[in-house]
């Protein structure tokens, strides 16, 4: 028999695991050696964390990041064959979205491995489902452009398709530009567009608030360095 591919979802900052995410999280890290990760470190401390009294020296850890090619990811899961269960960690929140690992996923379904999703943090499903938006249509976008006038583009292009689709568009920007994404906003959607901020989702310091552009011109949260999602829909 195979083993299987768990996708091992983590908090989505300096917070308890057992606070966000279930038991059998736990339990299914307790029972693993194989892990595909994006940071080693910041994995190491993840499993460290959940499962205290499990043995560091005895995880094989195989990394996974934006320079990883298949050539070099194609056998990660070569220990299947023989019985043995592997996790795809994820960097912050659940993996293959918004984050890496929908190779390695489809790599298993390719090669008849069973995949098992477990139930964690998606900060891209927090923000929809405490937005008051539109929860049965929406779309995340990942980065916008960084180039002003094709941010711009973009802004108003997501503001069009969120109106003739009555879907909410998702997006995140790097948490040190979150600001200047917030003026950008303002000064390019709709005075009637409502715009949701959310950031440090499930953390002490979790901000939520869905505005009008014309509210958001008088309201100046502080979100620098605090990892964020935006949400447009008119």
């Amino acid at each position: 028999m195979k083993g299987k591919l768990y996708l091992i979802p983590t908090t989505l900052g300096d917070t308890e695991p057992l606070e966000v995410m279930p038991l059998s999280v736990k339990k299914v890290v307790e029972q693993l050696d194989y892990f595909i990760v994006e940071n080693e470190k910041s994995a190491r401390r993840f499993i460290k964390r959940i499962t205290p009294t499990k043995s560091q020296p005895s995880l094989q850890l195989m990394l996974l990041d934006k320079y990883s090619d298949d050539l070099e990811t194609k056998n990660y899961l070569d220990i299947c064959e023989t019985g043995v269960s592997v996790g795809l960690l994820s960097e912050a929140g659940v993996p293959a979205v918004a984050d890496p690992g929908a190779s390695i996923v489809n790599l298993a379904h390719q090669k008849g491995i069973q995949v098992v999703p477990l139930v964690g943090p998606s900060s891209i499903l927090l923000a929809i489902m405490a937005s008051g938006m539109n929860g049965q249509s929406f779309a995340f976008n990942g980065y916008l452009p960084i180039d002003k006038a094709e941010r711009k583009k973009a802004i108003k292009d997501l503001e069009k398709l969120s109106k003739d689709k009555n879907q909410s568009q998702l997006f995140i920007e790097t948490p040190y530009r979150n600001e200047k994404m917030l003026d950008d906003l303002r000064a390019t959607l709709s005075p009637e567009t409502r715009v949701c901020v959310a950031c440090d989702i499930t953390l002490p310091t979790e901000y939520i608030k869905t505005l009008t552009i014309k509210e958001w011109k008088n309201a100046k949260p502080d979100l620098h360095k605090r990892p964020a999602i935006f949400i447009i829909h008119k």
